[in-house]
Order: C-alpha cells, then structure tokens, then sequence
C-alpha cells in the first residue's frame, strides 16, 4: 500500500463492507464436513465431539481455563449474567452507546440497565461515569470492547474490586486482541465472543462463546444453554435453562479456520494502520486512537463532522460504509422506559438538536457518537489498490469541503 495523492484512485468495482466471497476457499471443506456429518454413524448434529474439539482449542489458544459454546454471542451475554446469578432487583451498567443486546440481555434477566457515558475518543464505557451510576443495587458491570478498541478493563476491574461487583466483558468484537499481555475475554468473570459471519472469526451462521476462568460460572453456563442439563444425564434438569447450542457442523468449519486467524487479523491490523497514516489530521476527520495494545479491527470507524455527506461522496465512488449505531441506547424505544431521565426534563435524542449540541442529554459522548461515527471496509479480502482508494476518496472529501 503506497499512498497516493490527488483524487480517489482509478477502482472501477465497488469496495464491499461485508466480503460476499468470504468462504468460498473453504467450500469445498465445508461441503466434506456437511456430507460426513450427515452420513456419519453418531448421527449427533449439536454439543457433539466436533464441539468439544473447538472449545478445546480456543481454550488453548486463549490459555483460558474454560470456553463454552453456544448459539449466539447475545446468548452468551446472557447466560453470564444469569450464571452469575443476575435477576430481578438487580441493575447491570452497560454503555450508552453500542448494540441492542448490552441492554436487552440485562432485561432478559429481570435486571435493569443503567446506562454510563462512553470516553470521546475509545467509544467504550467510561469508567468514570460508570462509577456515578453504581448503586446499592448494582449486582454487574458489563464494559463493551466498540469497533477497534479495548474498554478500560483494568480500571473496571479496580471498579468492581471496590463494590464488590461481578464484570462481564463484553468481547463480542475483539477476538484476537490483548491488553496489557491478557487477551479479550478474560479480564473479568467472564467474556463472550461472537461468531455471526460479520465477525473478525465469523463463520456461515450464528454462533458465540463464553469464555472465562471460573470453573463454577463455566459450569453453570454449560448447563444453561441446554435446558439447564448437565451433560451426562438427559432429561433431568438442574436449572431453568435455554437453548443455546453449538452446532457441530459450524463447530467443525470453526476449526479448520482457526489456525487462519492470526493471519486474517494481521491483514486487518495492517489495512487499519494504512487508514490512520493516511487520513490522521484531516479536517472534520477524527480516527481512532492509535497504538496495537488493546486492538483488534473488527471494523475500522471514524468520527466525521459531516458524516452522512462523507458517506454519500464514498458511496458515489464505489466504496460501502456502515453506521452502526444511529442512536444511543438510551434514545432507542426499546430501551427509552429504562434510562434515567436527565436532571432537568425529559432527554433530547438526536432529532432534537443539530449535531454537535446535546440539549441536556445526560450521555453526551454517546450522542456525539451516534451522530459522527462511520465504519470503512477493512476486512482481509481487500486489494492494496482498493484500500488505497478508500483513503483516497476520504482524503479528497475532507480537503475538499475542510
């Protein structure tokens, strides 16, 4: 990757977000897998020996003490929170800006989340406002790694130590990362891991882990996302479980891939790094901060003061954006009965003020956030001359209308 200068480069195929052809040099491995899974004898399509060998190996890899697969990375937060023993009464601070499942597995428990700014410049949970919200109720605190980085997971531990409190790592999109020498996951009681296609390790379908060091939460939630079994007797149940199992098929996929995984997120790492050379100081252009301790590029996402028009002009040259998260959590419907109201009046959402002002609202980082944030196309399938043109075409926007 040379950078290049002047308008965008001559990329005449659009730059996809999402790659279409992730798995298509592991179709004729996938297609095997299904036909010796479906003819093979044991006939056992969930939680079967394929599934015990990837949780093995990412245990492994991890240097973690358990890992526990299941359906989906929302099911795995909330089977932590349950095998913590969350419930109703309790309340759980979660981010105010990030995805619908921080807040609706709290809820899903019969807890409640309450919802703590994020830092301007990380987007994760700020351990300062988070400590404000902390409560004689407060049973969990659940940072979330957001896009590229890391949350502060040594001041959430300092937090928790000091009230007593279990804290669930949100690790959904940082698989692969490491802070301070400790991979994502395993800074608190437990981490989860998400495997939806999207994911740095996605795979063709839905799936997650838990991933911990706790031998008795590790058990707990083994027997939660199977109706509450323990494994070794079937129809007797220990506790009021799910169904969140891990099917063998895509357990099986997971673990002809994993030892490609270092080299897709190095892929990742190296696009990502390009980007912040390219486009650090440009006008109305903030990137994310920089360094390798703490990251992880399950997306590459920008702050832009013009954002929708950025997007429209990369849209127009070919290139695929994404905003993930156009309100915080707070100012979704769903979650709105939830939030505490703000010291004077009812909170103002992003149609109430022009961006750069927040009205009053009590999460105002998150806010800036929702309105500002926009995602470029990092993944490890792109060409040098398209990743050139994604800077490109940001760079001649930025000095264009800076």
């Amino acid at each position: 990757m040379t950078p290049a200068t002047g308008r965008p480069s001559p990329v005449t195929a659009p730059v996809p977000f999402f790659p279409p052809d992730l798995f298509e040099e592991d179709r004729d491995t996938v297609l095997r897998l299904l036909y010796e899974l479906g003819t093979g004898e044991e006939q056992k399509f969930i939680l079967g020996e394929h599934t015990r060998r990837f949780e093995s190996e990412l245990a492994r890899r991890l240097g973690a003490a358990d890992v526990v697969t299941c359906a989906s990375g929302t099911g795995a937060l909330q089977l932590v929170l349950t095998a913590l023993g969350t419930g109703p009464g309790d309340e759980v601070v979660v981010p105010a800006f990030g995805c619908a499942p921080l807040a609706a597995a709290v809820l899903h428990t019969g807890a409640v989340p309450v919802f703590a700014d994020i830092d301007p410049h990380t987007l994760t949970m700020d351990p300062a406002d988070a400590r404000r919200r902390v409560t004689g109720r407060t049973r969990a605190l659940m940072p979330a790694h957001m896009f590229s980085v890391m949350a502060d997971m040594p001041a959430f531990n300092t937090l928790a130590a000091e009230y007593g409190l279990r804290l669930v790592e949100d690790s959904a999109v940082a698989q692969g990362a490491t802070l301070a020498g400790r991979p994502a996951g395993l800074w608190g009681d437990a981490g989860v891991y998400s495997f939806v296609q999207v994911k740095s390790f996605g795979m063709p379908g839905e799936g997650g882990a838990v991933v911990t060091d706790d031998e008795e939460t590790a058990q707990r939630v083994r027997m939660l996302r199977n109706h509450g079994q323990d494994g070794r007797h079937r129809f007797l149940h220990h506790l009021v479980g799910h169904n969140s199992r891990f099917d063998e098929i895509q357990a099986a996929v997971q673990s002809h891939r994993l030892p490609g995984l270092s080299a897709r997120l190095a892929r990742r790492a190296a696009i990502a790094s390009h980007y912040t050379e390219r486009l650090t100081g440009l006008p109305g252009i903030t990137t994310p901060p920089a360094g390798t301790d703490g990251r992880c590029y399950y997306v590459y996402t920008l702050l832009a003061d013009d954002r929708d028009a950025l997007r429209e002009h990369l849209t127009a040259h070919g290139v695929h954006t994404h905003v993930y998260y156009p309100r915080p959590l707070p100012e979704q419907a769903a979650f709105a009965p939830f939030a505490a109201p703000p010291a004077t009046g009812r909170p103002s959402g992003p149609k109430d003020a022009p961006a750069g002002r927040t009205n009053g609202f009590p999460w105002p980082h998150a806010l800036r956030a929702a309105r500002r944030h926009l995602s470029l196309p990092v993944h490890h399938m792109l060409t040098d001359a398209q990743v050139e043109h994604v800077a490109d075409t940001v760079r001649a926007h930025a000095l264009r209308t800076g």
